[in-house]
């Protein structure tokens, strides 16, 4: 087949044969074709969009271009949680842990960085010694002895997604429903759990921008799960204000571990229990007192028992557990003060993604590296009233450099307003 000749096809808005399809996938995977020819390609797809047939082929093409694991042999409910990302996105740090302390397995495999948005992975690496790169034996010994893994993909795990995960990042087409589903369903189906639990984000700082197009992403996530026989269920939740206050790598997990002290910000406890609740009850094991059972694992310290138990046993230095200023700490703090009295109304949140993406806690192209002492703390929530001088941003940086243009970021992020804006629901809807 002429790859040329696909390209043009896709972008012309005709429907590729999943002989095509495949063709393309496989040659990708392989590397007999080059980035630049499939640039153009996602470029067509993200204009172009793909049919249901189209979507079925290439989803599948990519959840079998590596190993589709076999986990029926580790007794208990396998099931893992997806969530499309937003900025303060640190949930999967704290729900792994929390949702095995409730009795369930959780064989999670997560990205790197997607645009605005941090990754779980670039996350966990800022814990000194963390791997993220385990053998699928050392994964599979690790799940059926302490019933969770936080790794990343490998070479056998839909090969073709990550290497269009990457390519996706730096060449414009993250926001696109086809690609972004196929990428997270191929990627979770391989991981041979029982359910799926995804957390769609909608809002400025989310790549769905408004709840129609989020619900499509989530339902279209859904449907593939039918297809594969894998009960997969989502929850709307809100991204038109950070998650939590910290954003960036290192301070991320500073305020997990917090959370899973039962010390952490509402917001971001209240999404988790609720996730892991949804997860549970997919298992067949939720009832009346399940919120409050998951809230009391915070406290009592079983989850973060459980966190410590993962990071000794995946090389990460478990003395930051109890002391999180043993993470990469910045070289400079500075305030970002409100220049006027008001209220506070998030204008545009994946700015504040980029604003820490100018501090370095991202990635402009695929092979940059991310500093994981750099990054935000939000002081503010929509909603607050404040005064002149009043902190609303702590910006934790080590180049002088990159302050001004984080600062230009963070001006155009926030807006002092006088009436007092709407309250936001946390969670909007949830689907089945």
């Amino acid at each position: 087949m002429n790859v040329v000749e696909l390209i043009r096809k896709k972008r012309s808005g005709a429907e590729l044969s999943a002989e095509e399809l495949s063709y393309f996938i496989e040659g990708y995977t392989k590397g007999e074709i080059p980035d630049y020819q499939v640039s153009a390609f996602l470029m067509a797809v993200f204009f172009r969009g793909m049919s249901k047939s189209e979507l079925g082929t290439w989803t599948r093409q990519m959840l079998h271009s590596g190993e589709v694991l076999d986990l029926s042999d580790i007794p208990g409910h396998k099931v893992d949680k997806h969530s499309t990302g937003g900025i303060g996105d640190k949930i999967s740090l704290i729900l792994a842990p929390l949702a095995v302390a409730a009795g369930l397995k959780v064989p999670m495999i997560s990205g790197r960085g997607l645009g605005h948005t941090g990754g779980t992975l670039d996350k966990l690496e800022s814990i000194p010694g963390f791997d993220v790169n385990l053998s699928i034996p050392v994964y599979r010994k690790q799940l059926a002895e302490l019933g969770c893994t936080l790794i990343g993909q490998t070479g056998q795990i839909a090969p073709a997604d990550k290497k269009l995960y990457a390519l996706r990042d730096v060449t414009g087409t993250v926001e696109c429903i086809p690609l972004i589903a196929s990428s997270i369903m191929s990627k979770k189906l391989a991981e041979g759990i029982d359910a799926l639990i995804l957390d769609v984000k909608v809002g400025s700082g989310a790549f769905m921008k408004n709840a129609e197009d989020a619900q499509r992403l989530a339902e279209t996530m859904i449907e593939i799960g039918k297809e594969m026989g894998t009960p997969t269920r989502a929850l709307m939740t809100d991204m038109n204000q950070p998650l939590g206050q910290a954003i960036g790598n290192a301070v991320e997990v500073a305020e997990s571990i917090e959370t899973l002290r039962g010390n952490g910000p509402k917001d971001v406890e209240d999404i988790t229990v609720a996730l892991v609740q949804e997860m549970l009850d997919l298992a067949g094991m939720a009832d009346d007192k399940t919120d409050a059972m998951l809230r009391e694992k915070l406290r009592d310290g079983s989850a973060l028992k459980i966190f410590r138990d993962i990071v000794e046993a995946q090389g990460g230095d478990v003395a930051t557990i109890d002391d999180p200023s043993l993470l990469p700490q910045p070289k400079n703090r500075t305030f970002y003060k409100a220049k006027s009295a008001g209220y506070i109304r998030f204008e545009n949140v994946a700015g504040l993604g980029f604003a820490a993406l100018e501090l370095g806690a991202g990635r402009r192209k695929k092979e940059d590296d991310i500093d994981p002492a750099v990054g935000l703390l939000c002081l503010v929530r929509h909603g607050q009233k404040v005064e002149v001088g009043d902190h609303l941003f702590e910006i934790l940086y080590n180049d002088p450099s990159t302050l001004s243009p984080c600062e230009k970021r963070l001006a155009n992020a926030i807006v002092v307003q006088d009436d007092e804006p709407k309250p936001l629901p946390l969670i909007y809807k949830k689907l089945t």
